[in-house]
C-alpha cells in the first residue's frame, strides 16, 4: 500500500480495535474499516476480524492458517510490544516493525477477541463449544506457566457463558445437548439444577456428568497408578523363585568367586528380592465441604477418592457436609453416584462432619484424614480446629485442603490457615497433583 500507514501504525490500529472490542464491546467504524484494509493487504481472510467465527472454523475454511495459529508465541509478542513501548518512552530508536509483526498482531487480536469479547444475551450450545475451543487455543499459545496465571479468568468467563444458556431447553434437545463439551462450569450448573430436570433432559445431563468424570478420572488415574501401597516387610523371607531373583546383587556378592583362567563366575549363593508387604490396610477418610464455593474441589476429590478406593489395601471413606453430614462411603467407588447425591450450597458446620468422621478412626497411625473446605465456619471455628488438633495429635495424618482445582487458588479462612501452619499441617491450595503427592507419600 504505497503511501499508506507504516507497519507500526497498522499494528497499533489492530491492537486499538482489540481493546475497543474487549472493553467496550461496540464496533468503531473507523477502526473496523482500517482493520479490514490491513487484513486484506496482508492476504488474510476477513474471518480473522469476526469474533463470532471460532479458530477451528477458520482453520477448517483456510487450512493454510492452522499452522500460523499453532505457531503463535504470546510471550514473544508481549515482550516485543513492551520493548517497543519502552524504547518510545526513552526516546530511543524502536525496533523496526515489519509485515510479519502486523500479521502476528492480526492473529493475536483474533484469538483474544474470540476469548474475551463474550458479548451479552443468550448463548447457544454451539457458541459455548466454540468459546471452549478458542480458550484451548489460547492456553496452548500461552504455554503452561502463563496459562495457569489466566486460568481463573477463563473459568469465570466460561461460568458466565454457561449461566446465559437456556440449559434446560438445550438438554431437552438431544441434538443441541450433543454439542455441549463438558467442563467444570457446566457440571456445576448441572449439579445445581439436577432436581429440576426430568426425562430426556435429565438423561442428557447425566450423560454429560458421566463423560466429564471419565475424562478427569483418566488424567488422575495416570498420576496415581504408580502408587505402591504398603511397605516391604523385612521379617518375611523372600520367596526363592526365578521372578524374585536379584541378578545384580547375586553377581556382586559372588565376584570373589571369579576365575580369570577359565573366565567364569562360580555362584555359591543366590540372592532374592523381598516382596512381602504388610497386610494392614491404610484407611483414608475424605471429608468434603459441599458448599457452592467448593464445587471444583469437591468434584476432583470425589473422583480421586474413587481411584484410591480401587487400590489394594486402601480403605476409603467419603463424607460430604454443609449444615448436615452425609456418609457417601457406600458409593465411593462410583463418583457419578456420589455427585448425584450431593446438594451444592448451604452453610458450613464442620463439627457435624467431624462427629461422623471420628468414629471411623480406629488405627490413628494408619489413617489419613483429608479435609477439603474453605474453612469459613461461622461461629464454630474454634470447636472444629480443636477437634482437628486432637485427631492430629493422636497420630492421624491430617491433610487440610483449601482447593484442588483448575485455577489453582481458593480463598481460605486466614484464621484456619495460620493455625494449620503452626500445627505443622499447612493447607494445600493448588493443583490436585499436590494432594496426590501427599497421599502417595502416606501410602508408600
Amino acid at each position: 500500500m504505497t503511501g499508506g500507514p507504516n507497519h507500526e501504525t497498522r499494528r497499533q490500529i489492530l491492537y486499538w480495535r482489540l481493546l475497543a472490542g474487549v472493553f467496550s464491546g461496540d464496533q468503531q467504524p473507523t477502526l473496523e474499516q482500517a482493520s479490514a484494509g490491513i487484513v486484506d493487504d496482508l492476504g488474510l481472510p476477513l474471518a480473522v476480524l469476526d469474533p463470532g467465527i471460532s479458530i477451528d472454523n477458520v482453520a477448517q475454511r483456510y487450512p493454510e492458517m492452522k499452522a500460523e495459529f499453532e505457531s503463535l508465541d504470546f510471550s514473544e509478542t508481549v515482550d516485543s510490544t513492551a520493548e517497543d513501548a519502552g524504547n518510545d518512552a526513552d526516546a530511543a530508536s524502536p525496533q523496526p516493525v515489519g509485515a510479519a509483526d502486523v500479521r502476528t498482531a492480526a492473529l493475536v487480536s483474533k484469538l483474544l477477541l474470540n476469548v474475551f469479547a463474550t458479548g451479552s444475551g443468550q448463548v447457544s450450545a454451539t457458541q459455548l463449544a466454540g468459546w471452549q475451543s478458542d480458550a484451548t487455543w489460547l492456553r496452548r499459545c500461552l504455554g503452561e506457566e502463563q496459562a495457569g496465571a489466566v486460568q481463573g479468568v477463563l473459568t469465570g468467563l466460561e461460568g458466565e457463558l454457561v449461566s446465559r444458556m437456556r440449559l434446560r431447553e438445550v438438554l431437552a434437545d438431544p441434538h443441541l445437548a450433543a454439542q455441549l463439551t463438558p467442563s467444570m462450569s457446566l457440571i456445576e450448573q448441572l449439579l445445581r439444577d439436577k432436581h429440576n430436570l426430568s426425562g430426556v433432559a435429565l438423561a442428557n445431563a447425566k450423560r454429560l456428568i458421566r463423560r466429564y468424570i471419565d475424562e478427569v478420572a483418566e488424567v488422575l488415574r495416570t498420576q496415581v497408578q504408580q502408587t505402591s501401597v504398603g511397605t516391604v516387610d523385612r521379617s518375611v523371607p523372600p520367596k526363592r523363585i526365578l521372578r524374585n531373583l536379584d541378578v545384580d546383587r547375586t553377581i556382586w556378592k559372588n565376584l570373589p568367586n571369579w576365575n580369570p583362567r577359565d573366565e567364569r563366575l562360580y555362584v555359591d549363593r543366590l540372592y532374592y528380592r523381598q516382596t512381602a508387604k504388610r497386610t494392614v490396610p491404610a484407611r483414608m477418610i475424605v471429608v468434603v465441604d459441599q458448599s457452592g464455593s467448593m464445587v471444583d474441589s469437591m468434584v476432583n476429590c470425589t473422583i480421586l477418592a474413587s481411584i484410591f478406593a480401587g487400590l489394594p489395601k486402601v480403605d476409603v471413606h467419603l463424607i460430604a457436609y454443609d449444615t448436615r453430614a452425609l456418609d457417601l462411603t457406600p458409593w465411593v467407588h462410583d463418583p457419578f453416584e456420589v455427585l448425584l447425591r450431593t446438594n451444592l450450597g448451604g452453610g458450613n458446620d464442620g463439627p457435624v462432619a467431624m462427629a461422623m468422621a471420628q468414629p471411623k478412626i480406629t488405627d490413628p497411625k494408619n489413617t489419613v484424614l483429608v479435609w477439603i473446605s474453605d474453612f469459613y465456619e461461622f461461629d464454630r471455628s474454634q470447636p472444629l480446629f480443636e477437634a482437628m488438633e486432637t485427631v492430629h495429635r493422636s497420630g492421624v495424618k491430617l491433610i487440610p485442603v483449601g482447593s484442588v482445582n483448575s485455577s489453582g487458588h481458593q480463598s481460605v479462612n486466614p484464621w484456619f490457615r495460620e493455625r494449620f501452619k503452626n500445627l505443622g499441617t499447612p493447607v494445600i491450595s493448588g493443583r490436585i497433583q499436590k494432594l496426590v503427592h501427599e497421599l502417595k507419600n502416606f501410602l508408600d
